[in-house]
């Protein structure tokens, strides 16, 4: 029995990667812009590491997912029209899309041609065993720039916030305008270059990875998520004030060295430390809800249980 559901599972996975290059052949143009988009705009670098992470989330699960497939679910079939719809609407309407929107919908549509291909070819249960991994791959969609833009004015928003503050808290003279800041010496402006938007993306990416294989329930898991908001902001502030301070007080090359340019893994690390005391308290919410639901239950008002003496039979 064992041989036969191993051969099956072999030929269901031999199915799925032949489809799976399919799809990529069909959508080899879409695929071709996306990869040039990734390599010449940081706000999409991360787009490269998708692929790569959900195969590596899938194998995790291999052994599941040969035990839990089955029967071939309808809904793959239902997703496969929406999906040719979808990259329809990409070619037919590219000219009066805004600008980034055809190349969005057609990897949304390869994306969901993924999802009817594990639909079809190992069923319902699991695709449920799935879900995160193959959520995930949503990330490879390019966000339309009009979208990038009004995140990354958040980020200069958050970030001249803290900056002002940090700065006040220093001790620093500042008069800040916006997003420009005079200090001693200098004159600093918080461009969209500043805005810190490569790491705040990696933070985002890395908090979903971690309440994904650390965390259980779903609510800490958004938590997570939630605490890495403020984080963004903060960090990036930090990174503004420091090499500010030491622009002023040890050496104003600081504000065009290699810190400056190749310093974001740096405070990219600091956000992560930031994150990290909230992971352990989440994990620890957990312990303690996991032992307390293993508990047996006692009377309500905790008063202890007498048993009735058994009653003998008469001699």
């Amino acid at each position: 029995m064992s041989l036969r559901i191993a051969t099956f599972s072999a030929r269901q996975s031999q199915w799925f990667a032949a489809y799976v290059a399919l799809c990529l052949a069909l959508y080899w143009q879409p695929l071709w812009q996306l990869l040039s988009l990734s390599l010449s705009r940081d706000t999409y670098s991360h787009i490269l590491l998708v692929p790569f992470i959900t195969a590596g989330l899938m194998l995790m699960w291999v052994q599941p997912l040969h035990e839990e497939a089955g029967r071939s679910s309808g809904v793959g079939a239902v997703l496969i029209p929406v999906a040719a719809l979808l990259a329809f609407l990409s070619w037919r309407y590219e000219p009066q899309l805004p600008p980034g929107v055809p190349l969005a919908l057609s990897i949304f549509s390869l994306v969901t041609l993924i999802w009817a291909g594990v639909l079809l070819v190992y069923g319902t249960r699991a695709f449920r065993s799935l879900l995160f991994p193959l959520l995930f791959l949503l990330l490879a969609v390019p966000l339309p720039q009009s979208v990038i833009d009004r995140f990354i004015f958040w980020l200069q928003v958050g970030s001249a916030d803290v900056t002002y503050i940090l700065f006040r808290a220093t001790g620093t003279p500042v008069l800040r305008q916006g997003f420009v800041f005079y200090v001693p010496q200098f004159t600093i402006e918080i461009a969209t270059e500043c805005s810190g938007i490569r790491s705040a993306v990696a933070v985002m990416i890395t908090c979903l990875l971690a309440g994904y294989l650390f965390l259980r329930s779903g609510w800490s898991r958004i938590v997570l998520l939630a605490t890495a908001v403020p984080v963004l902001v903060i960090k990036n502030g930090v990174r503004i004030v420091t090499l500010t301070l030491l622009s002023i007080y040890v050496d104003p090359g600081f504000l065009s060295g290699s810190l400056h340019r190749e310093g974001g893994f740096l405070f990219f690390l600091i956000g992560l430390l930031l994150l990290w005391p909230v992971l352990l308290w989440l994990q620890s919410i957990e312990a303690k809800q996991k032992r307390h639901d293993g508990k047996p239950q006692g009377n309500v008002g905790g008063g202890s249980r007498i048993s009735p003496a058994p009653i003998l039979p008469n001699s």
